[in-house]
C-alpha cells in the first residue's frame, strides 16, 4: 500500500509538472538528465562494502554454529565425556544439520577459507572442534558397535561405512585441507577410510568415470564431478603423489566429454551410458558443482600439468555460458535455460564464489565479470534472514528425465546445500573487494583496477584515477 501511495504521488507530481505553464518545471529530455533517474531494482544494485558482506557472513555462521551438534549425548540427553566407554544408546547430538554430510563438508571448506580471507579465527575453530569430535567419536562407536551390521547412530554410520560419494568425498577433501593447515589434527584414519571408498568403493565405468545404478544402470551424475574429483586432486597434495593429479584431470575430461553441451555452453545433469538420445536438463546446482570442480582443480593441480590449459579453457567457456543466463535479479534459474523456473539461491552462491575466485586468481577478467559476481552477491544477500538462515535453496535433488521434476522441487531454509556456498561466496567477495574498486559510473556498476575518485557520474578515465568529468 505504501508503495502504491508513493507511486501515485509521483504520478501526480509528474502530471502537475507537465501541466505547468512554466516549461522549466517539466521533466523531459531538455530539463532533466533522464539517464540518471534511479531505477526501481528488485535487489540492491551498485555500491558494496566488504564490511556489509562480512556482516552477512557472520550472521550465517552464527546460525550454523548454534544449530549443529558438537556433543555425544546419552539416552537422557546428557553429554558423554568418557568416549572410551561409550554407553548403549549414546548418539551424536542432533541439530538442524548433520556434521558428516557432503553439504557440511562444503561448509567446513568454506569456513576454512573464510578464516583466511577475513582473519576471523572462530570460523576455523568451529571446523577444528567438529573434526576433533569426530576423531574421538569414530573409534568409540566402532568399538561399541563391533560385530553389528550397522553403527547404531545414523550420522556415524555414514562416516564409518560410506556407501556413495555423497557420504565421503567432500568430507575427505575438507579433512585433508584442515590437516594441511593444522598438522596435529588427528583425522588421518577417517581420511584414509573415506579416500579408500572414493578410489576403490564407488562404481565406475570402464574408462574410470564415476557412475551409479540410479535411476538407470550406468548413469553418470554431473554432481559426482564435485563429489569425487577434488578429493582425488587434493590427494596429490596430501599424499604427495602426482598420479592423483593425472587421475583427476583424466576423469574431468571424461565428464566433459559426456556432459558438456557445446551449443549452450552449460552441462546436462544426467547421462546414461549407451543411450543414443540423452536426457538434457540443465539443473542449476549440478552446473554449480561442475564449475566448483573446475576452480578447485585449477587450485590443486600443478601449473605445468599438461591438462591445465584444457581445464582453464573449460572454465572460461562455462562462465560465458552461465553469464548469458543470469537473471535481471542476479540469481540463476533452477533450470538454467528455462526462465519460467524459479530463481535458486545455492547455485547462485556457487557461481558467485567460483567467478569471484577465478577473477582473484587471474583466470577471468575482473572488468568483464566483477559485476556479474557482485550482482549475484546482492541477490544472495536478500535471502539471508535476520536469524542467519538461507532462503530459496532447492532441497536435495535426484534425477529425472522430464522438466516437471525440476520445476517443482521444494525450496527450504532447512536445506543444508545453501550454507557452505553462501559462506564461500561471502569469503571470496571480501577478497574481490579488497583487490578491485567497484563503483557506479553513469548508473552502471563497473569494476576498476585503480580507485576512481571523481564523484561525477560521467567521466573519462585518466592514469591518476581522478578522471575527467564530461560536461
Amino acid at each position: 500500500m505504501k508503495k502504491l501511495l508513493l507511486m501515485a504521488a509521483a504520478a501526480l507530481t509528474l502530471t502537475a509538472c507537465n501541466n505547468s505553464n512554466n516549461p522549466k518545471d517539466e521533466i523531459n529530455d531538455s530539463t532533466t538528465p533522464l539517464h540518471l533517474l534511479k531505477p526501481e531494482y528488485k535487489i540492491p544494485y551498485g555500491e558494496l562494502k566488504a564490511e556489509d558482506v562480512k556482516a552477512d557472513l557472520d550472521r550465517v555462521f552464527s546460525y550454523c554454529d548454534a544449530n549443529t551438534p558438537h556433543r555425544i549425548i546419552n539416552k537422557e540427553g546428557a553429554e558423554v565425556t568418557d568416549l572410551q566407554n561409550l554407553p548403549e544408546g549414546a548418539i551424536v547430538e542432533k541439530g538442524a544439520f548433520r556434521i558428516g554430510s557432503y553439504e557440511w563438508g562444503i561448509t567446513y571448506q568454506a569456513l576454512l577459507d573464510a578464516a583466511e580471507s577475513t582473519g576471523e579465527q572462530s570460523y576455523k575453530e568451529y571446523v577444528l572442534r567438529q573434526f576433533r569430535l569426530l576423531a574421538q567419536a569414530v573409534p568409540a562407536f566402532q568399538k561399541r558397535d563391533a560385530g553389528k551390521e550397522d553403527i547404531a547412530d545414523a550420522q556415524m554410520e555414514q562416516i564409518i561405512h560410506p556407501r556413495a560419494l555423497d557420504d565421503c568425498g567432500t568430507m575427505c577433501t575438507a579433512m585433508m585441507k584442515a590437516s594441511s593447515r593444522v598438522p596435529d589434527l588427528d583425522v588421518k584414519p577417517i581420511i584414509e577410510n573415506y579416500f579408500n571408498f572414493v578410489e576403490n568403493g564407488q562404481y565406475r565405468l570402464p574408462d574410470g568415470l564415476f557412475a551409479r545404478h540410479r535411476p538407470q544402470h550406468n548413469t553418470v551424475w554431473l554432481d559426482d564431478m564435485y563429489m569425487g574429483i577434488p578429493t582425488i586432486a587434493y590427494a596429490g597434495i596430501y599424499f604427495q603423489d602426482d598420479k592423483y593429479f593425472d587421475e583427476a584431470a583424466t576423469m574431468y575430461k571424461n565428464f566433459v566429454k559426456r556432459m558438456w553441451v557445446p551449443g549452450k555452453q552449460i552441462y546436462r545433469h544426467g547421462y546414461v551410458e549407451g543411450l543414443a538420445q540423452q536426457p538434457t536438463y540443465h539443473w542449476a546446482r549440478a552446473n554449480g558443482w561442475a564449475l566448483l570442480t573446475t576452480v578447485e582443480l585449477l587450485d590443486m593441480i600443478p601449473e605445468n600439468h599438461p591438462d591445465r590449459e584444457f581445464i582453464l579453457n573449460q572454465l572460461r567457456a562455462h562462465v560465458a555460458g552461465l553469464c548469458a543466463l543470469q537473471s535481471s535479479e542476479g540469481f540463476w534459474h533452477q533450470l538454467l535455460d528455462r526462465n519460467d523456473s524459479y530463481l535458486e539461491t545455492s547455485a547462485t552462491a556457487i557461481y558467485c564464489y567460483s567467478i569471484a575466485h577465478a577473477i582473484n586468481k587471474g583466470w577471468l577478467e575482473g572488468i568483464t565479470y566483477g559485476g556479474v559476481a557482485q550482482l549475484a552477491w546482492h541477490a544472495i544477500s536478500t535471502k539471508i534472514t535476520a536469524e542467519g538462515k538461507v532462503d530459496g535453496t532447492c532441497v536435495g535433488t535426484g534425477m529425472a528425465f522430464d522438466p516437471a521434476f525440476y520445476y517443482y522441487r521444494p525450496v527450504s531454509p532447512a536445506a543444508a546445500h545453501g550454507y557452505g556456498p553462501v559462506i564461500w561466496a561471502a569469503s571470496e567477495m571480501i577478497r574481490l573487494l579488497s583487490a578491485w574498486y567497484p563503483r557506479t559510473n553513469d548508473s552502471g556498476l563497473h569494476y576498476y583496477s585503480q580507485e576512481q575518485t571523481n564523484p561525477a557520474p560521467l567521466f573519462y578515465l585518466t592514469e591518476d584515477g581522478k578522471g575527467e568529468a564530461v560536461k
